[in-house]
């Protein structure tokens, strides 16, 4: 669970808003990829690097990157969860964060208050992963492996 750098409302502008409706799908695939970007968008392809920077800065954006299907390039990634006491957050919050194979870390209102998600460049990294982190914690980790596969495509609307 990685906070937020602003500390209020981040102003956009109508580029900043294109930027964020337009880029969500059909990414540019060819050799300059943000020039192509930029020039639909009728801005310069360094304008399109630096708003994309400030608002992934700002974290009006938390991440700006293609998505693949990790288990066809040999990968892996499964949900886990961890029952994390209130007293001993902030230190499991740090440890868990600090794997570079966490992502998606998020609190919830449950007995399993940490949920996070593990990516691995192979199958095996998944359960060598979690030993780390409990090694590391000292608590258990509790790995929910996918069973079945589902598309949800979601497009953020950005409003004035």
């Amino acid at each position: 669970m990685r906070e937020p750098a602003r500390s209020g409302p981040v102003a956009l502008d109508a580029i900043d808003r294109a930027i964020v409706d337009r880029l969500q799908g059909d990414f540019p695939l060819c050799e300059r990829p943000y020039l192509a970007a930029a020039t639909a968008l009728g801005i310069a392809e360094d304008d399109l690097l630096a708003r994309l920077q400030r608002l992934l800065d700002a974290r009006v954006l938390t991440r700006f990157g293609p998505m693949f299907q990790i288990e066809r390039m040999g990968g892996a990634f499964v949900l886990a969860a961890m029952q994390v006491p209130e007293d001993d957050w902030a230190r499991v919050l740090e440890i868990v964060n600090g794997f570079p194979e966490v992502a998606h870390n998020y609190r919830r209102t449950h007995a399993l208050n940490m949920w996070f998600v593990l990516a691995t460049e192979t199958p095996a990294g998944i359960a060598d992963t979690v030993a780390r982190i409990e090694a590391a914690s000292g608590l258990p980790v509790y790995p929910f492996p996918k069973l079945r596969e589902y598309f949800v495509e979601m497009k953020l609307e950005v409003r004035a």
